[in-house]
């Protein structure tokens, strides 16, 4: 009599999408929907490289559209 009554509808309800962690860290999205991202090969061996291939890589860049569908999946929840 003293149970609590399960309700059958939380039970029902598909599992909810949830966000890829690691790409949520490496992706943020810009005002108009874009998905930018950051330059690789700029966190060690930089002596070999020149200041203005550095000073490129240290700025960000938005996802191609080829990448875009699978990135967004990724960030969908």
């Amino acid at each position: 009599m003293g149970r609590v009554a399960e309700h059958s509808e939380s039970r029902s309800n598909m599992p909810k999408q949830k966000t890829k962690r690691a790409a949520m860290k490496r992706f943020k999205t810009t005002g108009s929907g874009k998905l930018k991202r950051w330059h690789a090969n700029h966190t060690h061996i930089l002596t070999k490289k020149s200041r203005k291939r550095k000073n490129r890589l240290k700025k960000g860049d938005l996802v191609s559209s080829a990448d875009f569908p699978r990135v967004s999946r990724l960030l969908q929840a």
